[in-house]
């Protein structure tokens, strides 16, 4: 790994540590995180109480949903993750969040995923 590289991941554990010590969910509000990847992008609910993962979605088995004008391709992709992560959280009867950005910064496919949380009716 190439030293900006090494320095890049370091600052954005760096940013991660500092989230985490703020973010906690419960029964009520879970935590939901975002993982991601070059090419994919994963949500996962979280119950900090119990350190149980509820569920989770990812982008390899997301369906097509429609995107809001002007988001585009991964946006897009990350945006139906959020809408169906939304829809699964409303079948276990969850209506709140608490947003975990696992230290990426709130731009891009993670700010999409959020969007795609909160048309989907859930409070993020």
């Amino acid at each position: 790994m190439s030293d900006i590289n090494r320095k890049r991941r370091q600052i954005r554990l760096k940013r991660k540590a500092s989230i985490r010590k703020k973010v906690s969910g419960t029964a009520e509000r879970p935590r939901v995180t975002v993982t991601r990847s070059h090419k994919y992008i994963y949500a996962q609910v979280i119950d900090d109480d119990t350190g149980s993962t509820l569920f989770s979605f990812d982008s390899r088995s997301a369906a097509e949903v429609k995107a809001p004008e002007g988001v585009a391709g991964k946006c897009a992709i990350a945006y139906g993750v959020g809408r169906t992560v939304a829809d699964l959280a409303k079948e276990k009867g969850i209506a709140a969040m608490v947003f975990d950005r696992n230290g990426y910064l709130y731009h891009g496919r993670v700010a999409a995923l959020a969007k795609g949380l909160r048309d989907g009716g859930i409070e993020v």
